[in-house]
C-alpha cells in the first residue's frame, strides 16, 4: 500500500513540476519578447546599435525575469497540471481509493519549496551577476561612453582617527581600478569623545581607488586659516576597495544572495541606510516558501469535481488570487522599502498569507 501511494504522490509531483516548466517557458518567451521590444525602443532608438546587441542585453536580463516569473509559473503550472488530472478523472480515481488530497498536495509542495532553495543558493547568484553587467552595459551604451555611467556619486569612509566625506561627479572602471572624476574630499577629525571637526578640504580632477590609498590627480587642499596648495598627485589613505565601494548605486537585486549580509554590513558601516539590501535578503529568504504557498493555493483551487461544475470558475479565481497577492507582495515589498514597515514582515506577509489562504480552502474542500 505504502509503494502504491509513493507511485501516485511521484506521478502526480512529476506532473506538476512538468506542468510548472512549460508555464515557466511560455512565461519567459512572452515577457522575454516584450523586454526586447521595450530596449529596441529606449536604447535602439538613442544608440545605434544593431540587433545582436539588443538580444544580448535581453539575454543579460532574462535569468533575473525568470526570478520574477517563478512564482506565477508554479501557480499557473501547478493549477494546470491539477486541472488536467481533474479532466481525466485520474484524481477522482486517487481520492476514491482513499488517498487524501493532501498526499499528493505536500509532495508536489515540497518539491517547490527544495526548488525555491536551490533558486536562492545557486540561480540566484547568477542572475544577480548578469543583471549587474545589463544594468552596466545599458547605462553605458545610454551614456555614450564604455563606463558605468554612474553621476553624483557620494562615498565614506573612516575609522576611530578620521571620517572622508566623498563626492565625485562620475565614475567608471578603468582596467579593473574604480575611478572618479570630479571629485571633493571633506575630511574630519574625530574627537576622543567621538564629535567630528572638519580639518581640510582636498579637490582632485581624478581619484584612482588603489590598494590601501586613493590616488588623487590634480589636486589642491585647502585648510582652515591657511593657503591652498597644489599638488601634480596626493595620495590619500583609504579603508575601501573596488569590489563595494560603488555597491550602494547598485540595485540590491544586481547583488547576490551570498554575499547580501556583507553589503549590509559595509553599508551600514559607512553610515548608509542598507533598507533595500535588508529587504532583498528576507524576500530571498521567503522564495522557498513562497513557492510552496503559490503550488498548495493552485491545487486548492482545482479539487473540485468536474460533475459538480464550476472548475473554471474557481480555477479563474485562483488565478485572479495570485495576481492579488503579486500587487499585495509588491505593496508590502513598497512599504519596506519606505521603512513604513520593517523589511522581515514586508517579505515575509505575501508568502504567509497565501500559505493560509491554500491551507484553508484545502480545509474546507477536504474536511468541510
Amino acid at each position: 500500500m505504502r509503494l502504491r501511494l509513493t507511485r501516485i504522490e511521484t506521478y502526480v509531483m512529476g506532473h506538476s513540476l512538468l506542468a510548472v516548466l512549460a508555464a515557466l517557458a511560455i512565461l519567459t518567451t512572452v515577457v522575454a519578447l516584450v523586454d526586447f521590444v521595450e530596449l529596441s525602443r529606449t536604447v535602439g532608438n538613442q544608440v545605434d546599435v544593431g540587433y545582436n546587441e539588443i538580444l544580448r542585453l535581453t539575454a543579460l536580463n532574462t535569468p533575473s525575469v525568470i526570478l520574477v516569473l517563478l512564482p506565477f509559473a508554479f501557480l499557473f503550472g501547478v493549477l494546470g497540471a491539477f486541472v488536467d488530472l481533474n479532466r481525466k478523472s485520474e484524481l477522482i480515481a486517487m481520492r476514491a481509493a482513499g488517498v487524501s488530497a493532501w498526499r499528493f498536495i505536500l509532495p508536489a509542495a515540497g518539491a517547490a519549496f527544495v526548488i525555491g532553495m536551490v533558486t536562492v543558493g545557486l540561480f540566484n547568484p547568477l542572475a544577480s551577476t548578469m543583471n549587474a553587467q545589463f544594468e552596466r552595459e545599458r547605462n553605458a551604451l545610454l551614456e555614450g561612453v564604455q563606463s558605468q555611467g554612474l553621476k553624483d556619486i557620494w562615498l565614506r569612509q573612516g575609522d576611530a582617527q578620521t571620517q572622508i566625506v566623498i563626492r565625485a561627479r562620475a565614475g567608471d572602471d578603468d582596467h579593473g581600478m574604480l575611478r572618479l572624476r570630479g571629485v571633493s574630499l571633506f575630511i574630519s577629525t574625530v574627537s576622543g569623545q567621538g564629535a567630528a571637526q572638519f580639518s581640510r578640504r582636498v579637490e582632485a580632477t581624478q581619484a584612482w581607488l588603489m590598494p590601501g590609498h586613493w590616488l588623487l590627480s590634480g589636486a589642491r587642499e585647502a585648510t582652515p586659516g591657511a593657503e591652498a596648495q597644489r599638488y601634480d598627485t596626493l595620495s590619500i589613505p583609504s579603508s575601501l576597495d573596488g569590489r563595494n565601494a560603488l555597491e550602494r548605486y547598485a540595485s540590491p537585486k544586481a547583488v547576490p544572495f551570498w554575499t547580501l549580509w556583507g553589503a549590509i554590513a559595509r553599508t551600514e558601516r559607512a553610515g548608509f541606510s542598507a533598507t533595500g539590501y535588508r529587504l532583498q535578503l528576507q524576500e530571498l529568504l521567503a522564495t522557498p516558501l513562497l513557492f510552496a504557498a503559490m503550488s498548495i493555493l493552485a491545487a486548492a483551487f482545482s479539487l473540485r469535481l468536474i460533475r459538480l461544475g464550476g472548475v473554471a470558475t474557481l480555477a479563474g479565481a485562483g488565478v485572479a488570487l495570485g495576481f492579488a497577492l503579486f500587487f499585495f507582495n509588491q505593496f508590502c515589498g513598497a512599504l519596506g522599502e519606505a521603512n513604513a514597515i520593517p523589511p522581515f514582515a514586508a517579505a515575509w506577509t505575501p508568502p504567509v498569507v497565501a500559505l493560509l489562504s491554500g491551507f484553508t480552502l484545502l480545509f474546507y474542500t477536504e474536511d468541510g
